[in-house]
């Protein structure tokens, strides 16, 4: 819910105090030192203290003076005291306080503020209706406490912390795995991956918009750009809501609330380190209001370091210490020679200058570790600045508006691969050694790492947005018009590779001194020689946006237990993403320019409408069943580059009594496709004759025609989902509180890339069968061979073609899963203080594929690359006076590693988060908070085992387990 304190002039208009409530925190009892002031003022600040929503119509509180408030009371204790000798008491509706008259009946609705709320009343992710909570949805919220509490600085951090969330995707830890669109990621970004149905599953919004998007061709939101500093809350809405919000809002919407309501100045610092590692965030925020308006402007900095991949005994290729096995591919530090079939070594520490055949040794020779001087996690420095602006400009007329500008620098040092290779050393070279006497080139498994040090990428990645409003507030209705404009350009170097060109002209050079040697410990080369053979390539892109919608929403008519509410929008998005030409010094003897790969935009246009009915009240109107929400909403969306798609969803809400809430929902998403999965042409289509394995063929072999790049025909993904929960929540104060939410996904036309299983299409069939065509005409094959896109790689003719393998990128797989999120928790007061335990968690009974309609169901959950079947995250928090104490629980559990062959176990993992933090009340050090927090406490190693992919292997799975190990942070804020 969002925040909102404002007065309004209107009679019988209503005040809504509202502060975000966090699923896992709960109300807790609160130390306050109010003066005597206006009641409206009063109300304020317990709103603020607190984080509990308070609802009173303005009427009500109008010329009211409150007395002074010390000590440490509960919201309702608080309220009690405030409006004591008032005629006035605050009742709980729902998840508010709602202020009114002793002895006067509510005819509220419990999930909103009533009749006449403002044009700044609460909206909640997951719906467009001011002043009613999403019938049927459980919207977690993580508010500022909450976020101090954690004691993290990112807001990825944070958001990692879910345990509907998987970590696996666009991460600045696990972009090595290439899995889950994280080879898009390469400038070290950070997405949100809700139930593991990818990045580009999940929507993210800043304040209810769409902010820029990151990666190759715009596939996800980068988190890293967020400051947490200037976040009042997290709205996390884990269920299907592209009936509100279009595309993208599949797993669910993420919504980041900036504090555009903060008052005052506030300073904060933020100092960690663990072992190998450390990070430092400062920021400031202040907040300005006058008569008619207020304006925010904050400004963070973060900066860490690297984290280097020899700190972290995992984080290699050879795990031969820990039982699993060595995985070392490249070339070690000794060169290895290959001539006439055979392998020679070079004796260890000489420099190659006087070698002869009869020093070398005959033998295989020892491998070394890509990850040697590499990174696990790299170096990032981060600006950002926030500043939002409310001013009335007339009676009923606002404007509003809001902007965020982030300027992030990355460097890694890679993992090696062109640094490390075999070259061919042609006899011309004045070192040459020929071990067999053949007099002919020999090949040489030769280590650049000692010479020219590891690769390595670096670069900016910069994200600027903002959206202006203009809001008018006829009755009970509010419109708005809007404009939002979003770019992300990232600027990306590949630096230190080595340049082919150049090296095989060092390799050729006759002279001695200005010759590659290759054959010695590297300490006779020529700085000069090694300096000409440092490649580089740039690469990056620019995503932009512009949008503007026409929204509106309010009381369509009255029923018997409330207001029928509406909601309508229009909306119009252009999105744009151009990859330029950049430098390129790799394969050249001179720089040149490349041109760029992609060029691509589109438009969308979208309108929506939703209905709030109360169709039963508390009070017995309607119905008299009890209260009975339902709401319900429709979205139709047109993409200039795929066509149309319309979602709808329900909603409905019951509380049979007062303490139970019984909720679900149903609807229809989507996802559309990418800029990248809807080329055609150069670059993204391919067509070339290729021998497959084949046991039904005679000789095992058969000669199919690979047809690669994407499908014309390529559509949005779509989803089917529902919901059904239960809420029980006696008293928000103290005692038990449950929540409970079954959810099950029919995710089908999944845009699926099969190209790097086609050599497996022939030896698996069943699964692969819709995809193979056997015997086809040969006109059929004879076009593909006469297509411009075809390449004749190994010379196989069309009259030999007796298959055709589609293995484009294609709406293909049809996905299932169900699972069951929970949070429990209990309240209490205990030693004067107030204290909760409490755990959430998700438990997925069945995350499953079939490729196509006629393939076999392959279970995926609990296996390497995919969500675990459980993670929970437990609390226990206590706090006294000024101080605090928070510990958090992680557990994750075990899972199956399938990527080696064997399938291998994965165990559980468990860790420990604590902090300690004490506010200072008055004196010099008044408003002051000091924390000091230890993430993974007992520095627990992540579960070993052998994660391999197409680009590497490690001694853990990065997807589920972060390297960082025990974090030591000291927090300090200071309000002036």
């Amino acid at each position: 819910m969002h925040e909102t304190f404002k007065t309004f002039l209107m009679a019988g208009a209503a005040l809504t105090l509202c502060a975000a409530v966090p699923a896992t925190a709960g109300y807790q009892a609160q130390i306050y030192d109010l003066p005597a002031q206006s009641l409206g003022d009063a109300l304020r600040a317990v709103a603020r203290s607190s984080g509990q929503s308070i609802i009173v119509p303005t009427d009500l509180v109008a010329g009211e003076r409150a007395p002074a408030l010390k000590g440490e009371f509960s919201p309702e204790a608080a309220l009690a005291q405030l409006l004591a000798g008032t005629g006035l008491i605050a009742r709980r509706v729902g998840d508010a306080l709602v202020i009114q008259r002793i002895g006067a009946e509510s005819t509220q609705d419990a999930q909103g503020t009533g009749e006449g709320a403002g044009d700044q009343s609460i909206v909640v992710t997951g719906t467009r209706i001011r002043g009613r909570a999403p019938a049927g949805s459980a919207v977690t919220v993580i508010d500022r406490k909450a976020i101090d509490q954690s004691g993290y600085a990112t807001a990825q951090q944070i958001l990692q912390a879910l345990p509907q969330n998987f970590g696996g995707g666009a991460t600045e830890a696990s972009y090595t795995t290439g899995r889950n669109g994280a080879d898009a990621n390469a400038t070290f970004g950070s997405g949100i991956n809700l139930r593991g149905l990818g990045p580009s599953s999940t929507l993210v919004l800043l304040n209810g918009e769409r902010p820029p998007m990151a990666g190759f061709a715009g596939v996800f939101t980068d988190l890293s750009m967020v400051p947490v500093s200037v976040v009042e809350r997290i709205e996390v809405l884990p269920d299907g809501a592209s009936a509100l919000y279009g595309s993208d809002a599949v797993a669910g919407v993420v919504n980041i609330v900036p504090r555009n309501t903060f008052r005052g100045l506030e300073t904060s610092a933020n100092i960690g380190s663990a072992d190998g590692y450390r990070q430092v965030q400062a920021s400031a925020i202040a907040g300005f209001a006058w008569n008619g308006g207020h304006a925010v402007l904050g400004y963070e900095y973060y900066d860490r370091g690297a984290l280097a991949a020899r700190e972290r005994a995992y984080f290699s290729e050879d795990l031969r210490r820990f039982g699993l096995g060595d995985y070392r591919t490249a070339p070690g530090i000794v060169p290895v020679i290959t001539a006439g079939g055979r392998t020679y070594v070079v004796p260890a520490n000489q420099d190659g200058t006087h070698l002869t055949a009869a020093d070398l040794v005959q033998g295989p020779g020892e491998k070394s570790d890509a990850w040697a001087g590499a990174d696990a996690l790299p170096a990032q420095r981060r600006h950002s600045l926030f500043a939002s602006l409310d001013v009335g400009l007339a009676d009923r007329l606002r404007f509003t508006a809001q902007g965020l500008f982030g300027s992030r620098q990355f460097d890694a040092k890679g993992r090696t691969f062109s640094n490390a290779s075999a070259v061919t050393v042609p006899v011309t070279n004045p070192f040459y050694v020929d071990p067999v006497g053949t007099h002919l080139p020999v090949r040489v498994a030769y280590s650049f790492l000692k010479e020219l040090g590891a690769e390595g990428t670096r670069g900016t990645s910069e994200a600027i947005g903002g959206t202006a409003a203009l809001h008018w507030t006829p009755g009970s209705w509010d419109v708005s018009l809007s404009a939002t404009y979003g770019r992300q350009r990232e600027d990306i170097e590949i630096y230190n590779i080595v340049n082919t060109a150049q090296l095989a002209a060092a390799l050729a050079d006759p002279n001695r001194t200005t010759a590659l040697n290759v054959f010695g410990n590297g300490t006779a080369n020529n700085p000069a020689t090694l300096d000409k053979l440092r490649g580089y390539y740039f690469t990056g892109g620019t995503y932009t946006m512009w949008s503007a919608a026409l929204r509106a929403d309010g009381a369509l008519l009255s029923l018997p237990a409330g207001d029928l509410r509406l909601a309508l929008g229009a909306e119009h998005r252009r999105e744009r993403y151009l990859d330029p030409a950049s430098d390129y010094y790799r394969t050249t003897l001179t720089p040149i320019v490349q041109p760029g790969s992609l060029n691509a935009r589109r438009d969308v246009t979208a309108a929506y409408a939703e209905l709030s009915a109360p169709l039963s009240g508390k009070s017995g109107t309607g119905l008299r069943i009890g209260q009975l929400d339902l709401s319900g909403a429709i979205r139709a969306e047109r993409y200039s580059d795929f066509g149309t798609t319309v979602n709808p969803r329900v909603g409905l809400s019951w509380l049979p009594v007062d303490m139970v809430r019984l909720r679900g929902t149903f609807g229809t998403s989507f996802r559309a496709p990418s800029f990248t999965e809807l080329q055609q042409g150069p670059g993204f289509t391919s067509y070339f004759a290729y021998p497959l394995a084949d046991p039904a063929a005679p000789g095992g072999t058969t000669n199919a025609l690979i047809i690669a790049g994407n499908d014309p025909d390529m559509g949005p993904e779509r989803p089917t989902s529902w919901t059904a929960g239960l809420d029980f929540r006696p008293d928000a104060s103290r005692g038990l509180t449950a929540q409970l939410t079954y959810f099950e996904i029919r995710y089908r036309d999944r845009i699926t890339n099969p190209g790097a299983a086609a050599p497996t299409f022939l030896t698996n069939r069943a699964v692969y069968a819709a995809l193979i065509t056997m015997n086809p005409d040969p006109a059929v094959v004879a076009g593909y061979f006469a297509s411009p896109f075809y390449a004749n790689y190994f010379g196989i003719p069309a009259s030999q073609v007796t298959a055709i393998i589609d293995a484009r990128r294609q709406n293909l797989a049809l996905q299932r899963q169900r699972a069951l999120d929970f949070d429990l928790g209990y309240r209490f007061d205990l030693a004067g203080g107030a204290g909760e335990i409490g755990a959430s968690g998700a438990y997925i009974f069945d995350y499953s594929q079939k490729l196509t309609e006629t393939a076999p169901r392959i279970s995926l959950v609990g296996t390497l690359g995919y969500p675990p079947a459980f993670k929970l995250r437990g609390r226990a928090l206590y706090s006294n006076g000024g101080s605090g104490l928070a510990v958090f629980t992680n557990y994750l559990g075990g899972y199956s590693n399938n990527s080696t062959g064997p399938i291998q176990h994965v165990d559980s993992w468990l860790t420990f988060d604590v902090q300690l933090s004490h506010a200072f009340r008055n004196g010099p050090l008044g408003k002051l908070r000091v924390a000091l927090s230890v993430s993974n406490l007992l520095d627990a190693d992540p579960p070993l085992t052998v994660a391999k992919s197409t680009l590497t292997t490690l001694g853990i799975d990065l997807e589920n387990a972060s390297p960082v190990g025990r974090m030591v942070s000291l927090q300090v804020s200071k309000q002036w």
